[in-house]
């Protein structure tokens, strides 16, 4: 079985985790903890940035379906080139602390750009911008659908603000991404991850709301010891991994 097809599977199982490294996490030994973090506890992808130095770095590491994130179809399209086996336009959240906004009609022209750049097939995920209203976000995510995309992301909105500590904290960050999984998942037919702020706790909400994966970013990639990345990482495999044998329960 191939990468990618590893990788659909967990997705058609309801147990995908793609652990994050970052869009703008350019230092190597920072992805380097991540790649190895999720290798060493049975996630199903690692998310890295478009650097070819990085991909490289990350493929000689791990046998770990590798995406590549990028706003840049060229990058991507270039990144498929380069062995990345997935590619995915979003993880728009780091970008919105830069002042960076994305309209629907954005989106879609960065992803028939790329779609016309690629020179073979390549599984092709793309974030929905949390920003945007629910009725935008499902338009968006037809039309994706349309073009033949593989999988959508779904995320929250970035805000400056602190939330609370504690629990409470955790699924306040988290709430806006869970909202916008129920409604794409009961609009759409195409696969739905849901990131921005899934950790151990929000993870089992987000299969609660439909979720076929979790993509988690900030909960493994902001620790210091890879000791602590490869317990969370653990852990959310744990989650996901319950949640395939009460989806096969149910079925």
């Amino acid at each position: 079985m191939s990468r990618i097809e590893s990788f659909k599977r967990a997705l058609s199982e309801k147990r995908a985790v793609k652990i994050i490294a970052g869009i703008d996490n350019f230092d190597a030994e920072s992805v380097k903890k991540v790649v190895k973090s999720a290798s060493n506890s049975g996630a199903s992808a690692i998310d890295i940035c478009a650097n070819p130095d990085i991909i490289a770095m990350a493929r000689s590491m791990t046998d770990l379906p590798l995406f590549v994130s990028s706003i840049d179809p060229q990058e991507l399209a270039h990144a498929a080139i380069l062995g990345a086996d997935a590619i995915e336009l979003g993880n728009f959240d780091a970008l919105y602390k830069k002042g960076l906004t994305f309209s629907a009609s954005k989106v879609l022209s960065l992803v028939k750009r790329t779609l016309e750049l690629l020179d073979r097939d390549v599984f092709f995920c793309v974030t929905i911008p949390g920003e945007l209203e629910i009725a935008e976000q499902i338009e968006l995510a037809r039309e994706l659908e349309d073009l033949g995309i593989d999988l959508i992301q779904t995320e929250g909105h970035f805000s400056k603000e602190m939330p609370e500590n504690g629990v409470r904290g955790l699924v306040e960050r988290a709430e806006l991404t869970l909202a916008n999984t129920i409604e794409l998942t009961r609009n759409v037919e195409i696969p739905v991850m849901t990131a921005t702020g899934i950790n151990p706790t929000t993870a089992p909400l987000a299969f609660a709301a439909g979720a076929s994966a979790i993509g988690c970013g900030s909960c493994v990639n902001k620790l210091d010891s890879e000791i602590s990345m490869i317990a969370v990482c653990r852990s959310l495999v744990e989650i996901a991994e319950k949640n395939a044998q009460y989806t096969v329960e149910l079925v």
